[in-house]
């Protein structure tokens, strides 16, 4: 117990002694750790400031790929390498991938990576890259650096995806206007715009693949037509690569200092314009419906097993859109007018439609709904000649009525005229 309390009284006189050559001291940053702590911001503030960059990925041939990338990067002299910060990452293994995709619910990620990993891959594929570096100040520099690297820890890095108005181009752009102090990008880049619309750059950069771009054109409703501003145009890369460069800082120095190439592109090209020939569709519609009714003529029911064809593409096409409108978050594809061309109600000829293949009278029912199905299509054209001056509600679908709406006639024509029969024939 002596022993104890010696021990304790040891310790104690040395506690006491230490904290007095501690209060004894003058100055206390004579010590290393104080020193060290002193000399730490001074460091900060002498280190150069990051350098700030946006890299632009042009298109590739996946379907992800069709409407290329952006990234910021960040060149730390601090570090060792630069740093590039994407916003596209997504994870297919997730659980509840799919449904979330379908629902229009997608989750993704920003992740850090180095520079060179991140274009590792772009190399591999082909796909060019494009840097442009900002002529930001220390501040500026500084604040999307820490920014970034905040957003990009595990609790933060998740964000609901929405293809149009938040993915990895809008993210870069918020990111830059952010650091500008906010506004300034935006109120520049607002009071602009090149007449595209969401549609328009969708079904342009889809058009390499035909199932792609069939899915935006006819999927797509009346929010997608509305004129952007180069602001929401920045929803595709490229275009925010374009409008950066045209940005002008408050003292009227370019926002771009310099602009690089880092890959070349390789493989096909970005799609140029592109915006269907209403008049071609419809000369299209008017042939095919023309060369149905004569064949009616010759071979009634192989013209029937066109004509259910037909209804039957048109019946799921109708249920999807449906789908997207009533069960999604999709929301550029709710009300979406070619419902009236290719719709659920459909199904209710399929019945008749198997009747007159098989050379029997298709009923009253198929005629009812056959009515109604050229009424609908008619008033898709009226429609949009109401909404073709309203930049709210006007859909941009007069292809697809002037190729749908002649089909649906000659589909009346043939089973609704007074005179219209079914004659069993075995041709066809």
């Amino acid at each position: 117990m002596k022993a104890l309390r010696a021990l304790l009284a040891i310790v104690a006189a040395l506690g006491v002694l230490a904290s007095g050559a501690a209060f004894a001291q003058r100055p206390p940053t004579t010590s290393q750790e104080a020193r060290t702590a002193a000399e730490a911001p001074l460091a900060v503030e002498l280190a150069p400031p990051p350098r700030i960059g946006v890299a632009t990925m042009s298109p590739g041939t996946i379907f992800f790929e069709r409407f290329g990338h952006n990234a910021i990067v960040v060149d730390d002299p601090a570090n060792d390498r630069p740093l590039s910060y994407n916003f596209g990452f997504f994870d297919m293994e997730e659980d509840g991938f799919i449904g979330r995709f379908v629902r229009g619910e997608m989750m993704y990620r920003l992740v850090e990576l180095p520079l060179t990993d991140d274009l590792r891959y772009y190399e591999e594929s082909g796909r060019g890259v494009r840097m442009q570096w900002l002529a930001l100040d220390e501040t500026q520099a500084r604040s999307i650096a820490a920014a970034l690297a905040e957003n990009a820890k595990p609790e933060n890095a998740r964000y609901r995806y929405e293809y149009f108005t938040d993915n990895c181009a809008t993210r870069v752009r918020d990111a830059i206007d952010r650091a500008l102090g906010g506004g300034i990008l935006e109120k520049q880049l607002k009071s602009r715009s090149q007449g595209n619309t969401y549609r328009s750059e969708a079904v342009r950069l889809a058009s390499p693949a035909p199932w792609m771009w069939l899915g935006f054109d006819l999927g797509l409703g009346p929010a997608a037509d509305a004129p952007l501003s180069r602001w929401e145009d920045a929803y595709v890369p490229m275009r925010l690569a374009d409008s950066l460069r045209d940005v002008r800082l408050p003292d009227g120095r370019p926002l771009v200092s310099a602009d690089r190439t880092l890959l070349p592109h390789r493989i096909a090209p970005e799609p140029a314009e592109f915006q269907p020939v209403w008049w071609r569709w419809t000369l299209g519609g008017l042939v095919l419906a023309g060369l149905w009714l004569a064949l009616r003529a010759y071979a009634p029911r192989t013209a029937a097993a066109l004509a259910l064809g037909v209804w039957v593409v048109a019946a799921l096409l109708g249920a999807v859109m449906l789908f997207v409108w009533l069960g999604t978050e999709h929301r550029f594809g709710w009300a979406n007018r070619n419902l009236l061309l290719l719709g659920p109600h459909c199904a209710l000829l399929w019945p008749g439609a198997w009747r007159a293949l098989r050379g029997r009278e298709p009923g009253r029912v198929f005629r009812i709904a056959l009515t109604a199905t050229v009424a609908l299509a008619t008033l898709s054209l009226f429609v949009y000649w109401i909404t073709a001056g309203s930049a709210a509600a006007f859909q941009a679908n007069a292809h697809w009525i002037g190729a749908l709406l002649p089909i649906h006639a000659a589909f009346a024509f043939a089973w609704l005229r007074p005179s219209a029969s079914v004659q069993p024939s075995s041709g066809g």
